[in-house]
């Protein structure tokens, strides 16, 4: 294939947002969050550590010598529970030393740059998208979801953008 989707990538002149803004671990988290409901895996996550943390509780009941197994079933528990947050922190410092991200978003895709990369996302990439209060997240279309590409809505320069935004992600993508 000699052109490599280069052709779908030239832009139509039609309608671009532009968001400024520098990631933070809680737009990441909320990424996360996201995508792992989409996924269901917030109640398996939960019944985990639950189920996790009543083993510990019962085998506190096998006094001193279950102290091994309770701190295990406990810190289980915890990490369980914990794994989104985990995960936003090492993304966090994996993106966060590049700086501020100015994203492009337009009828050919999303351009992301930021002192060191330039990246552009056509929008067969995604499956759809979710909004948030404070944030427009973008799901990938593999089973796992993987990609998420994250949009805090404090990026745009005025209310009008958000209503463009939206709108050119809704001609893309379908709401999931």
């Amino acid at each position: 294939m000699d052109h490599q989707g280069r052709d779908i990538i030239q832009d139509s002149g039609t309608d671009t947002v532009e968001l400024a803004f520098r990631p933070t671990r809680a737009d990441i988290l909320r990424g996360i969050q996201v995508r792992d409901r989409i996924r269901r895996l917030t109640p398996v996550r939960w019944v985990a550590a639950v189920l996790f943390a009543a083993f510990g509780a019962f085998l506190a009941l096998g006094g001193a010598d279950a102290a091994p197994g309770v701190a295990l079933s406990l810190l289980t528990a915890v990490l369980i529970w914990g794994t989104p947050r985990i995960q936003a922190n090492h993304v966090f410092r994996t993106v966060s030393w590049q700086g501020e991200y100015r994203a492009t978003v337009s009828d050919a895709g999303i351009t992301v740059e930021t002192d060191h990369t330039t990246l552009t996302q056509r929008w067969s990439l995604f499956r759809g998208y979710r909004e948030t209060r404070d944030h427009l997240v973008l799901l990938s279309r593999d089973p796992n979801i993987l990609i998420l590409e994250v949009a805090p809505k404090r990026g745009l320069r005025t209310a009008d953008d958000l209503d463009r935004l939206r709108t050119l992600l809704a001609r893309h993508l379908p709401r999931v």
